[in-house]
């Protein structure tokens, strides 16, 4: 009598269901999501991450079939937010977050409670943005390298001010001062309308801005653009150049925010969520809006985030360490 079933049949029945896998995976992300969404920021609404967020929310509803609904916690530099991110649990739950809450936040404050290295399923870089370096509209320098000459002549006599201890134009202008061998002091104030006070006032003799900011001083000539932290020109303050053009070797920085998910959500989820923000940013009408926001848009692939973030850990990781920095 001939077994009911052979090695052969077996290994045909294995491999279908093996065929069958990816079926099912494909059905998983196309029934989710299966309820709204939930969209936490982590700053105030009317904020930039709040306001990028918002408008993320239409197109993204559309696309995947449920209502995204922003919710703002607010606190800590955007850790409180990213904190409920990171411990969600109800498969429906998303963040957009700033780089720092996805870089060096542990580093600055390793009591926090959220891993960012662990806790985070990277979904997609919305925009970038570089930092402008500014000066008082009197300042030195006919030109950005001779700017930078005055300031190595100034030394320890010149200051520099950002708005507090471990903000990226914190960090950005250590960055420099390792990479030109400036010497200026740092000044931390409570917020940017403090730090372009002083800069037009003569207390500060140079900051880094985010260009959405810093252009608004330099069109109205109260403060002098001197150059941008990218590694070449950007389309946000195309007549600055950029810090390489001066001279300053291996400096590359950027302002930027992402979507993130908790490091739990299924992978067929985000990569659903992925191509949906993804294909949305891209669009020319989102394009446009976020530049009126201030942001170069991207929307990367999920692994193109999770080596943005490694590569600026790493990066600002070391000055945070070399110089010993901790948040306030």
């Amino acid at each position: 009598m001939r077994p009911l079933f052979t090695r052969r049949s077996l290994l045909a029945g294995a491999a279908a269901l093996a065929g069958l896998a990816p079926l099912a995976q494909a059905q998983a992300a196309e029934a989710w999501p299966a309820k709204p969404l939930r969209f936490i920021v982590g700053f105030p609404a009317g904020s930039s991450p709040d306001l990028t967020a918002r408008a993320l929310a239409e197109p993204l509803e559309k696309a995947l079939g449920q209502p995204v609904v922003v919710e703002n916690r607010v606190g800590a530099g955007g850790n409180i937010g990213a904190d409920a991110v990171a411990k969600a649990t109800d498969g429906h739950t998303i963040g957009l977050m700033i780089n720092g809450n996805l870089t060096i936040s542990r580093l600055l404050n390793p009591a926090l409670r959220y891993d960012p290295a662990t806790d985070f399923a990277p979904v997609s870089l919305i925009g970038v943005a570089p930092l402008v370096l500014v000066a008082p509209a009197s300042a030195p320098g006919a030109d950005a390298r001779a700017f930078l000459d005055a300031a190595r002549g100034a030394g320890s006599k010149w200051s520099y001010g950002s708005p507090g201890v471990g903000t990226v134009g914190h960090l950005g202008m250590e960055l420099l001062k390792a990479r030109t061998g400036i010497a200026p002091v740092h000044v931390p104030y409570p917020g940017y309308p403090q730090v372009f006070n002083a800069l037009i006032g003569g207390d500060l003799q140079l900051s880094m801005l985010p260009p959405a900011l810093a252009q608004t001083q330099i069109k109205a000539g109260k403060l002098r653009g001197i150059g941008v932290t990218g590694s070449g020109r950007s389309t946000l303050a195309p007549e600055l150049p950029s810090l390489a053009e001066a001279g300053v070797k291996d400096f590359h920085l950027e302002i930027w925010n992402a979507v993130v998910a908790p490091a739990g959500m299924p992978r067929a989820h985000v990569a659903r969520l992925a191509e949906a923000v993804g294909a949305i940013v891209r669009a020319p009408e989102m394009r446009q809006r976020l530049f009126q926001q201030g942001w170069q848009a991207v929307g990367s692939s999920p692994e193109g985030l999770a080596n943005r973030i490694q590569a600026d850990t790493r990066v600002l990781g070391q000055i945070i360490r070399t110089q010993g920095i901790k948040s306030e």
